[in-house]
């Protein structure tokens, strides 16, 4: 008998002719999601909350950082700000204490942070915005990843979600994948296969989402309100004729992968790099 007819037929004798849907419940779980301020981790956080988990949001901008925590708060959620500089091994140590301090436990970690700098051709790329990019995609993940894994042991499990990008498969246009970027989130898709190999017998399941073009703030950082303009603009048309669903995706549109990677709904997944982007790779 398959598996789906033995669920089929638990639910039937439980009088539920309904596939169980508690396996994406996260009640009692306590989450961990960086660059929580806005886009992206904005989403993501407020999704976990919705499906029961409490919610440690990570941030350097704590005014920002308000809106998401009342965001997790509406779903009668407990949240805590943290602030912490992703380039800081300090920093990500006390970030990771301080949760533990405040709910006892880490259950699921998103590392979601990171940043687009260098862009140019390599010969022109500044070699600092190069290690900061390094520094804040790669290193921060890894230092995330080194201080919570301990405390997922003492609990005999835990999901890892890392924040990748179809950049780290496939060459993107240079207007909108720097070197470092796309560089630094290939390194991810490694890291989360290797680290999902260790620990796999640890029931810590570790996997990897590639978004492809999603609205949030990444990129813009210290750009003028007319550069915003013309880069979304750029980045409208770039989707209109590139991406097969002719658009872009929408930070809310990444809830259902990430709870479902975050939940029991994923208890056979791990060391998976799961692209969301439209149909762009499938393109390719």
């Amino acid at each position: 008998m398959i598996w789906h007819d033995l669920i089929n037929q638990q639910n039937k004798q439980k009088g539920n002719d309904m596939t169980d849907k508690s396996i994406f419940d996260l009640t009692g779980k306590v989450a961990l999601v960086t660059g929580a301020s806005r886009g992206l981790g904005r989403a993501i956080s407020t999704v976990l909350a919705e499906y029961g988990a409490n919610v440690a949001c990570v941030g350097r901008d704590m005014k920002a950082c308000e809106i998401t925590l009342e965001q997790v708060r509406s779903h009668g959620r407990k949240a805590v700000p943290l602030k912490a500089d992703m380039t800081s091994e300090d920093d990500i140590k006390r970030m990771v204490n301080d949760a533990i301090a405040e709910f006892g436990r880490i259950d699921i970690l998103v590392n979601n942070a990171g940043i687009a700098a260098g862009f140019g051709r390599i010969h022109e790329i500044n070699t600092g915005e190069w290690d900061f990019n390094i520094d804040v995609n790669l290193r921060g993940p890894f230092l995330c990843m080194k201080y919570t894994i301990p405390h997922m042991l003492k609990n005999k499990g835990g999901s890892i979600i890392n924040i990748s990008s179809v950049a780290s498969i496939r060459a993107e246009m240079p207007e909108i994948g720097s070197t470092s970027y796309g560089a630094s989130k290939a390194a991810i898709n490694n890291l989360t296969q290797v680290a999902a190999m260790q620990y796999a017998k640890d029931n810590i399941r570790i996997n990897a989402i590639a978004p492809g073009m999603h609205r949030s703030e990444i990129g813009k950082s210290g750009k003028t309100e007319e550069e915003i303009r013309a880069l979304d603009k750029w980045i409208d048309d770039y989707c209109a004729q590139w991406i097969p669903m002719g658009r872009i995706g929408e930070a809310e549109e990444l809830s259902g992968l990430v709870l479902l990677l975050a939940s029991n709904a994923s208890s056979y997944i791990t060391g998976q790099i799961i692209c969301q982007d439209g149909g762009k790779t499938a393109r390719q």
